[in-house]
């Protein structure tokens, strides 16, 4: 999809979002790495008191899925949580403006020798990540450092035609052609040219192609597409996560091997396996998940609803 023509997009009621996006470019640009991560941070700690059903439907998550956890830490895992998400504002805009030589010694990347393994079967590689507060400036890591792969990123468009210009710009100065998310036409054919997609499958969804798959031991619905995607395709799927380490100010990228006996042909199976693998991650950085999405909207006949 083309971008829009831009003289639309100069009218006055767009001048804010114009606004805010260069202040953030600027401050990419500008301002020391540590001072944007800290300023971040305070943003995420000054926003909690005001988050309203965002902090109440974080606080249900947290419950659901840590109950061992006393009324103290989940307290405090919300906090920091919300400290990550402030940290993400001003990711996102390094992940999308900052050069390279402001990023190249923030994170060690592990497993690089798994995609280029990957890349040799000749099928595509869906490059399969979840919803984390990292997930970008993880999305722009993974591109600096496998320069000559052709990547693909998916994306939700945005109903704001500035910030969709935006986004569809970086996207595509970063990766190749940014495909919509529900494009899955043009996942197949970038699948089927042996390009590798970048996605993440783990939000709510209440389409039919889904199973109730267990997260954290509560029936999550859960997208079917990643194994009738590498069905259809042949494509293998290869796991990356992207954590912010305790400092605030560096990462580690872990790269894992090709899912082995992917898919089953048991499409609950593979949620479940889906499942279990991000959960693994979460626990390695609690914090760092998204929950003050709702997770667990769609439920099952006749179980009752959490939000």
């Amino acid at each position: 999809m083309p971008n829009q023509p831009l003289l639309p997009l100069l009218a006055p009621r767009h001048w804010p979002t114009w606004l805010g996006a260069g202040l953030l470019r600027v401050l990419a640009v500008t301002l020391p790495v540590d001072a944007l991560i800290a300023l971040g941070r305070g943003l995420g700690r000054l926003s909690l008191p005001f988050a309203g059903r965002r902090g109440e439907i974080t606080a249900i998550n947290v419950g659901l899925c840590f109950p061992a956890l006393s009324e103290a830490e989940r307290q405090d895992l919300v906090r920091r949580h919300f400290e990550s998400l402030g940290i993400a504002v001003f990711e996102f805009c390094l992940g999308w403006w900052a050069p390279d030589a402001r990023l190249e010694d923030r994170v060690r990347v592990e497993g690089l020798e798994n995609l280029r393994a990957a890349f040799e079967r000749g099928k595509g590689v869906i490059l399969l990540s979840a919803h984390f507060t990292t997930l970008e400036i993880g999305g722009r890591f993974l591109a600096m450092h496998t320069r000559g792969l052709p990547l693909n990123a998916m994306y939700r468009r945005s109903d704001n035609p500035v910030v969709e210009r935006v986004l569809r710009d970086r996207r595509r100065h970063h990766f190749g052609e940014p495909i919509g998310r529900d494009d899955v036409r043009a996942m197949v054919r970038a699948l089927k040219r042996n390009e590798a997609v970048w996605y993440a499958f783990d939000q709510n969804y209440k389409a039919r192609n889904k199973v109730f798959a267990p997260f954290f031991g509560v029936a999550a619905a859960t997208n079917t597409a990643t194994s009738r995607l590498a069905q259809t395709t042949g494509a293998a799927v290869v796991p990356f996560f992207t954590r912010r380490l305790p400092d605030g100010k560096r990462y580690i990228q872990r790269i894992d091997p090709p899912l082995a006996d992917f898919p089953s042909g048991d499409p609950a199976a593979d949620a479940a396996r889906l499942n279990a693998l991000i959960e693994g991650w979460v626990k390695e950085a609690p914090e760092q998940y998204l929950w003050s999405h709702r997770r667990f909207r769609t439920r099952p006949k006749g179980e009752a609803r959490f939000y």
